[in-house]
Order: C-alpha cells, then structure tokens, then sequence
C-alpha cells in the first residue's frame, strides 16, 4: 500500500514510517504542508498520515486540498497532533480526517489505528471493485438487450423489404405489380428507420422480458424523433 508520512519533526517522521514499512506499506515521507501536496500528487497514496502542526502549510490546510482534489479525495487520512481535547478532534474531523491520533502515543495506540485504516481501505477497495463489476454487468445487458430488440424489430420489416428487391432483381415481378411493390419496399424501409428513431429517442430505458427469460429494450412508449 503507497502511504505518505507528513511530519516536521524526523524522529516522529521515522517512528511511523517504520511501523508502516513492518506492515508492509511503501511509505514516502514529506517534512512540512507543502512537500506533503506534492507527493500526494506524485504517489497518489491511500494512505496519509498527517501531522496537524507543521511550517508554512499545517496539516489542517493540507487535509482540506486533499479533500477538495478528486485525484487524492478518497485517501484516508490519519491526524497525528499534540492537540489534545474535543474541539481540536471536531475540528480535524470537519476538516475531512478519518481517524485521529494524540501525541504522544503508544506504539500499540499506533499499530492500531494502522490496522483500522488498512481495514477501511480494503473494504473501500472491494466496495469500488463491486461497484465497477456491477456497472460493467449493466453495461453488457444493455448491450444484449439493444441487440435482441433490433433483431426482433427490424427482422420482419428487413426480410420483407429484401424479399421484395430480389424478386425485382429477378424480374420475377409482373410490370403491372412493380410500383406496388417499390410501394412495399419504401414502406418496410420507413419502418426500419422508425425502429432507430425509437431507439435513438430512449432516454429512461426499460427492458421487457421477451422470450425464454430473455430481455429487450420497451420500445412501446417511443415515438419516433423529429426530423
């Protein structure tokens, strides 16, 4: 896991990047607000670790950039501070933080707040990966769906409309019947390009089941656009 460690005093800094590093975690550390910002959006990692009091650019500033950057807004961030007391926690959790930690801490105090923040990600990750299969499934049902509804649309129409031009190709059709049946093909040509306004007009697609459990795009309430 790519982890960022921001902290301006280096035995701190070290403290927690090496109990990241015995996690596992590949861990780029950063001495104040503004070397912070620019690893975050050189690694983009998944994990901050914050310190609240650092030159220049604190670590609430820092938080408030990282939320406001789609790139960088789903990492979670720990708050390390020596502020202690109900108003600095409210302040550090409006600013966006996930968790938070007092100076100074326990090296198990530490661990765990490690171990709760890997659980988060993970669970965000699986979450993520749901979300994106259940898109894609969607996404190929609705390409199913389209394709069973052009065949069962425009099949009739589009056999009826070729029959019709071989027979003319054959000259199979007497001249007294031919401009009935060019009457026929334009027709069946009308209804086909109908189905693909229908489709083209479906803003709020619904699919209707078709045969043998297989669904189709509703084309009933669409009328055709506008030329």
């Amino acid at each position: 896991m790519q982890t960022l460690v921001a902290d301006d005093d280096p035995m701190m800094r070290e403290l927690i990047a090496a109990a990241l590093r015995q996690r596992g975690h590949a861990v780029a550390v950063a001495e104040d607000g503004a070397a912070a910002l620019r690893r975050i959006a050189a690694d983009r990692p998944s994990l901050i670790v914050l310190d609240w009091q650092m030159p220049a650019t604190d670590g609430l500033a820092v938080l408030r950039q990282v939320r406001d950057d789609e790139a960088s807004r789903s990492a979670f961030v720990l708050m390390v501070t020596a502020q202690d007391g109900e108003d600095a926690l409210m302040r550090s959790l409006d600013a966006g933080a996930d968790d938070y930690l007092s100076k100074p801490f326990s090296a198990d105090a530490l661990q765990s707040r490690i171990v709760i923040a890997e659980r988060r990600i993970a669970t965000q990750a699986e979450h993520r990966a749901a979300e994106e299969a259940l898109r894609s499934a969607r996404y190929l049902a609705g390409i199913a769906e389209t394709v069973v509804t052009v065949q069962h649309e425009i099949n009739n129409p589009l056999a009826a409309l070729l029959g019709h031009t071989q027979l003319l190709q054959l000259g199979l059709i007497p001249p007294a019947e031919r401009e009935g049946v060019l009457a026929e093909v334009a027709a069946q040509a009308v209804r086909i390009g109908e189905v693909l306004s229908r489709l083209r007009a479906i803003d709020s697609p619904r699919s209707v089941e078709y045969a043998n459990g297989v669904r189709m795009l509703d084309l009933s309430t669409q009328r055709p656009e506008a030329e």
